[in-house]
């Protein structure tokens, strides 16, 4: 088996959550989505994790949460923190907010020599996941193999939140199975047995509910750290001087597959997501998983613990 690794943006702090969610509880016996993630990564294949976080939560991060993991596998931190910036950049006074999820992945680089999955510290995704980013990653780091890279991609109706609207991003697929960009919708939400969202006018523009949608599920090649690195230092020159810029990965991605630098294999699947975007969600969550624990799914506790 190729080594594989998955790296946990863990970095942010749920504004519309409140306090640090990637630690609330959820299993049985108090495990964290992120637990279940390592847990099912592990099983799928993956051999090592690097957690990407900020150094204010580091000391508590690590005793609420890291210390369990690493008893369980390789684990490594990174920090995304705003002066982690290529040569010839300065953080502009004022600036507080992140860079993004594609400055989070890229800060991860020095921890990273090999086929890569990235995820979110506080979405669940499922066991099957895990395992469709395994298989592919796994064939990709075999020799002569194509650099393609992969995103898992969720049925819109099994990610929706019924307390409240989100954010999705809807994929359009090419016919042979390769992403070709995704779509940023928001107040995405039911409304009267229908599924849309709210466009810019405040008009309800209906969406089909097998649409695929990316929940930042990625797998990713090593290749991929240079080309988000150039996209970086693009970005800063054009947009530093903006209080609340931010490099998104699902922007970095498809504009790197627009200037066709990146292919990017779409795997989809039925699993359901489960996360906690409003803090009303926890208790549908908590219930999701002792299902799954009481089918046999899950042990409880879990072994990563």
């Amino acid at each position: 088996m190729p080594h594989l690794t998955l790296v946990v943006m863990a970095a942010g702090m749920g504004s519309r959550y409140g306090g640090l969610k990637q630690v609330e509880p959820v299993g049985p016996a108090g495990e964290t989505i992120l637990e279940y993630s390592a847990h099912d990564a592990l099983a799928a294949g993956f051999d090592k994790v690097v957690l990407v976080i900020r150094g204010a939560i580091e000391r508590e991060f690590r005793q609420l949460l890291g210390k369990r993991i690493e008893q369980r596998v390789d684990t490594r931190y990174v920090f995304q923190e705003l002066d982690a910036m290529p040569e010839g950049f300065a953080v502009p006074a004022g600036r507080s907010k992140p860079w993004g999820t594609g400055h989070a992945v890229l800060v991860a680089a020095p921890a990273v020599a090999e086929p890569f999955a990235v995820v979110n510290a506080d979405d669940f995704y499922g066991r099957g996941s895990y395992e469709a980013l395994a298989a592919h990653l796994g064939a990709a780091s075999r020799p002569g193999s194509a650099a393609e890279h992969c995103m898992a991609a969720f049925v819109l109706d099994n990610t929706l939140s019924e307390h409240g609207a989100v954010s999705r991003g809807v994929c359009s697929v090419s016919a042979d199975g390769f992403l070709t960009r995704i779509d940023e919708r928001l107040q995405v939400q039911r409304r009267n047995g229908r599924v849309g969202y709210l466009d810019a006018a405040g008009s309800f523009r209906e969406l089909t509910r097998d649409s695929l949608v990316s929940m930042n599920m990625w797998g990713f090649v090593p290749s991929l750290f240079a080309e988000l690195e150039a996209m970086f230092v693009e970005f800063l020159r054009a947009r530093i001087a903006e209080p609340g810029a931010e490099l998104y990965l699902p922007a970095a991605v498809t504009e790197l597959v627009g200037r066709g630098s990146a292919r990017v294999r779409v795997l989809p699947t039925r699993e359901r997501w489960l996360g906690v975007t409003h803090r009303e969600d926890l208790l549908p969550v908590r219930e999701a998983i002792a299902a799954l624990v009481r089918a046999g799914v899950y042990p409880s506790p879990l072994s990563v613990r």
